[in-house]
């Protein structure tokens, strides 16, 4: 299960926040954000997820429960890499550890592409093998369109194997509202199979 997952967080801007330059300058101000999901899988037991990020220019930590395995956290640092104007390109690799029922080090990316009301975001992260389980390579991607400004819809992907089942990648679509600083969105993946999951989502910038 991704954000997350982490796209809400990046779909109240055009691309996720980053540094206009390298280094640290305790003049800028933090930027925050913290997202929590409901999911709702018909073949199993609904549960909560969470995503929590820190921004300060080009720096970036993130923090997550539930994502990788059910009863797991996991932190992670990164380094934003962007630019353009009329393409807004952004790249972020993170590393980080894993701790609870999945365990160990783990690496990824988060990127994004705009292009006035189109934007396309990716986030991936491998988990390598561990307590005999093969490693893995998690995935959540949104390819959006903003008809107006607040009003966010497109198609989502996710590969995961938190849900269980023969299925690991599951597409789906996506619709999202943003209030000032707030978004509300709803995912549903796999329409209409015995394996479809809905996701309720709820996100701040702050």
């Amino acid at each position: 299960m991704a954000l997350l997952a982490a796209g809400v967080l990046h779909a109240q801007t055009q691309g996720p926040p980053a540094g206009a330059a390298a280094g640290l300058d305790t003049a800028e101000p933090w930027n925050f954000s913290a997202a929590a999901y409901w999911n709702m899988p018909r073949q199993g037991q609904s549960y909560a997820s969470g995503i929590f990020g820190a921004d300060h220019r080009q720096l970036h930590l993130e923090a997550r429960a539930n994502y990788e395995a059910m009863h797991s956290q996991s932190a992670f640092i990164g380094w934003t890499f962007s630019g353009g104007e009329k393409i807004h390109l952004s790249a972020t690799p993170i590393v980080g550890v894993v701790a609870g029922e999945a365990h160990g080090p783990i690496a990824g990316l988060e990127a994004s592409v705009g292009v006035g009301r189109l934007d396309y975001y990716l986030e991936a992260e491998y988990l390598p093998a561990h307590a005999g389980r093969s490693g893995y390579l998690y995935a959540w991607s949104e390819l959006a369109y903003r008809p107006v400004e607040w009003i966010r819809l497109g198609i989502a992907m996710q590969r995961t194997r938190i849900y269980g089942g023969d299925r690991d990648i599951r597409p789906g679509g996506l619709l999202q509202l943003t209030v000032r600083n707030c978004t509300a969105g709803v995912y549903w993946f796999n329409p209409g199979a015995d394996s479809q999951v809905v996701m309720l989502s709820l996100a701040f910038r702050f």
